[in-house]
């Protein structure tokens, strides 16, 4: 079944109720959240999801916010960033974790299907055998858990290996396959391959700082695959490991990213913290009812964004743009960080535990 079926209304009618009980539930397990809502005087009921209060996500790298006792946490994840930045931590107990490879796993399934498909990774094997597992690799890790046949556009040494893809291609290439690849590593490798890549089903994420810097937008990114791979089913996604299992996938046209049933995006203007009406730029915050071991149900993220249309495109509810970053604040993505020794973490969530991680869109 889809999880993109709710409208706008019917969204904010199901999320408003789960979302405020959870925030009571987090207020009432964990003391370092209660504090803070006691002293922004933040108290039920609430009229709508923007209502709700919500935490800035920079906040779980200095804090530990946890809503379980210490000894029925199952992991403790950890974001990704240029070296020497302090990474957020988030725990997990075996319910959150369960969920939250359940509902990737259902949202991935809107567009993958119900079957693993043949699967060509572009990148190298070796991202997945280092023992230091990068936030890259164990991102391609995860994603494994959803392909078969695996075959790396990369050796060793990170060359493009012509003959493994040859191969993959003469034994897949007729059929429907999937590829996987962080966003800037996706344009440095899958365009020269000169290959036939019309029946593949492309996930990506991550790397739009590095694209942007050579004035390359989304538009050109999925039109030039098009034209010189032939690829036309592209799905970019947008996440982070501080609300993990969620991620905003690109719609079937290129449209702009949706919310599964279970999250919601609100913008907020910077100066006046209100919600922005559709069109106009602001701060994403995303809300999801799966953080239920941690405060992470609502956050307000560093990222800029605009709403570009509601219940009007490939699936229903808010359909939105990721802009970039806000001015100043650290590089988070996973192929943004590509050779900077980036720690396990905000894709590293695929592979832990059965969990799918997520780079920033």
């Amino acid at each position: 079944m889809s999880v993109f079926t709710l409208t706008a209304s019917e969204r904010e009618s199901v999320l408003l109720p789960e979302l405020t009980a959870l925030t009571e539930r987090h207020r009432r397990a964990c003391r370092a959240y209660r504090g803070i809502l006691d002293a922004i005087g933040a108290a039920p009921p609430y009229e709508r999801v923007a209502d709700l209060p919500w935490l800035p996500v920079r906040l779980f790298k200095t804090h530990e916010l946890r809503s379980v006792p210490e000894e029925e946490v199952f992991r403790v994840l950890t974001s990704s960033g240029t070296t020497g930045q302090r990474p957020s931590r988030v725990y997990l107990d075996r319910e959150a974790a369960a969920a939250q490879t359940r509902m990737l796993a259902a949202t991935l399934r809107v567009v993958l299907g119900e079957r693993r498909l043949p699967m060509l990774v572009v990148d190298s094997r070796s991202v997945v055998r280092d023992p230091t597992l990068s936030a890259r690799g164990a991102g391609v890790l995860g994603m494994m858990n959803f392909g078969r046949d695996h075959t790396f556009v990369l050796d060793e040494h990170g060359r493009v290996d012509a003959e493994a893809v040859k191969g993959f291609l003469a034994r897949h290439g007729g059929e429907r396959f999937l590829v996987f690849g962080f966003t800037f590593m996706v344009w440095l490798y899958l365009r020269d391959l000169g290959a036939d890549l019309s029946q593949a089903v492309l996930i990506h994420s991550g790397g739009w700082k590095r694209l942007a810097e050579q004035a390359v937008d989304n538009a050109e990114f999925r039109g030039r695959l098009a034209a010189e791979c032939g690829l036309s089913r592209v799905h970019n996604f947008y996440g982070m490991v501080e609300q993990i299992g969620t991620i905003f996938l690109e719609g079937v046209d290129g449209d702009g990213l949706y919310c599964p049933d279970f999250a919601d995006v609100v913008i907020r203007d910077p100066e006046t913290w209100q919600e922005a009406p559709p069109g106009e730029p602001g701060l994403i915050e995303v809300v999801s009812t799966l953080p239920t071991s941690y405060p992470g149900h609502v956050l307000l993220t560093e990222d800029l964004g605009v709403v570009r249309g509601v219940d009007d495109g490939s699936w229903p509810g808010k359909r939105f743009e990721v802009l970039g970053r806000l001015p100043r604040a650290e590089a988070r993505g996973c192929s943004d960080t590509f050779g900077q020794g980036a720690t396990l973490g905000q894709s590293a969530t695929l592979g832990q535990g059965g969990g799918y991680g997520q780079g920033g869109g």
